[in-house]
């Protein structure tokens, strides 16, 4: 038996309350993950929509972003200074367009 495999054999298991918090993290972490995808989509459809001459349409997508954007402050995915910061930016070029 080589040192690696004695090692391995060897390691401690982890404790009950470890085991919750890693499987408790990797959900937390698979939510944001998910919910940052739903933002760029939404991100997406907004740059799309200045192509188009439909100004309804850009506000509408416009303030879809602002939303989400909104909500991820308040689920701790941004910081309040990002989500100005893009918001700014976005209306920024909306209003360049």
């Amino acid at each position: 038996m080589t040192k690696a495999q004695a090692s391995k054999e060897e390691k401690k298991q982890k404790r009950p309350t470890c085991q919750k918090r890693e499987l408790q993290n990797e959900e937390k972490r698979m939510r944001r993950r998910a919910f940052r995808s739903r933002i760029k989509t939404a991100l997406k459809g907004f740059l799309e929509s200045l192509k188009q001459a439909d100004v309804q349409k850009r506000t509408q997508q416009l303030s879809e972003v602002a939303s989400l954007v909104d909500k991820g402050v308040n689920k701790g995915i941004f910081t309040r200074n990002k989500a100005g910061r893009v918001k700014a930016r976005l209306s920024a070029k909306l209003q360049a367009a």
